[in-house]
């Protein structure tokens, strides 16, 4: 038996569909007020048979924050995939991020640890790693450094990864990915995959940075991989592609048959535009879709080396561009059947 954190997520979907398509016993941890029927929606983007598929899953009512759930979860596994995380560049999260990415994780791997699983695969991120290496590129071997200016989800993430190194040291077997940003279908509105309907809604504006993207299909096969090899105690960084953010809203523009952004945002621009949405939220109480740490990151280049995970599973991406454009016709179709109901 497997076990899914964060089934219902746009990893944890996908990881459940590479599964049960493949004929695994699995179970999946979701909180109460999750919704799986999201789960159903990414099986039917690949499958006739999803509903045969989604039935094979046994949802287990928990929480990553309380070891209780997790020992229920626990019974008959021998396998944990760990994909629960809170992702937020809100300050006002730091505190939720703190708790579900840092001591969920602590708990898991305490679980593991206690019931001899026999491999975890954990799921952190690039925001986890450390600076540009001499040749400009973000390895596996780019160790964390502390500034004042890391954002909250990257702190949490770092100090998850730290809770997976500690269990491996007390004898866990586990290997653990650093995605970069991840582009799948499911939820349009919210995560990774919103920057699909902001394009498609209109988006007037880009900005001079650049950063590493990688298709969802990618990350849960290296994860899928990963876990039945011999591998253990290593960390692998998965990046498709590396792209500054005009070339991406203008293949995503191309594919949605829409205009591409036409002006190039300053910095100063979206210093003032967080300080407003700031104050907006002071107002409305409704979180601002543009926060400090999202202003900064528009314009940092970041390029990333996926050299490691390809010599080590002889693996090749899918190239961005192209998963751009199957997300795009994902989001076509889900809008053309909106628009008919």
């Amino acid at each position: 038996m497997i076990l899914v954190t964060g089934g219902t997520g746009l990893v944890g979907s996908h990881l459940l569909y590479k599964l049960t398509s493949e004929g695994e016993k699995v179970c999946a941890l979701r909180r109460t007020n999750s919704k799986p029927d999201l789960v159903k929606k990414v099986f039917s983007y690949y499958t006739s048979d999803f509903e045969k598929l989604f039935q094979s899953i046994t949802w287990i009512e928990g929480d990553v924050r309380d070891k209780i759930s997790l020992d229920k979860a626990i019974s008959g596994v021998d396998k944990i995939y760990h994909a629960a995380a809170v992702v937020s560049f809100h300050s006002d999260d730091k505190k939720i991020m703190k708790s579900v990415n840092i001591q969920g994780t602590a708990n898991v791997v305490n679980v593991a640890l206690e019931n001899n699983i026999k491999k975890l695969c954990y799921v952190s991120s690039v925001a986890a790693l450390g600076y540009k290496n001499e040749n400009g590129y973000i390895t596996e071997k780019n160790y964390w450094k502390a500034a004042k200016f890391k954002t909250a989800y990257a702190k949490s993430k770092f100090q998850s990864e730290l809770e997976v190194w500690r269990g491996i040291y007390e004898g866990l077997d586990a290997v653990i990915v650093n995605p970069s940003v991840i582009l799948g279908p499911g939820n349009w509105i919210n995560g990774s995959s919103s920057i699909i309907h902001r394009v498609y809604k209109g988006l007037k504006f880009y900005t001079s940075g650049s950063t590493g993207y990688v298709d969802v299909r990618d990350v849960v096969n290296c994860m899928v991989q990963l876990m039945e090899s011999d591998i253990s105690g290593e960390r692998f960084l998965l990046n498709g592609g590396n792209l500054s953010y005009k070339e991406v809203f203008g293949t995503i523009s191309t594919c949605l048959f829409k205009k591409p952004p036409r002006y190039n945002a300053r910095p100063v621009w979206l210093e003032i535009a967080w300080r407003l949405a700031k104050v907006w939220q002071m107002v409305s109480g409704q979180k601002p879709v543009i926060t400090r740490d999202l202003a900064k990151a528009a314009f940092k280049t970041n390029y990333y080396s996926n050299d490691k995970v390809k010599e080590a599973l002889h693996y090749e991406f899918i190239p961005i561009n192209q998963s751009l454009e199957d997300n795009c016709k994902l989001y076509l179709k889900d809008l053309e059947v909106k628009i008919q109901n």
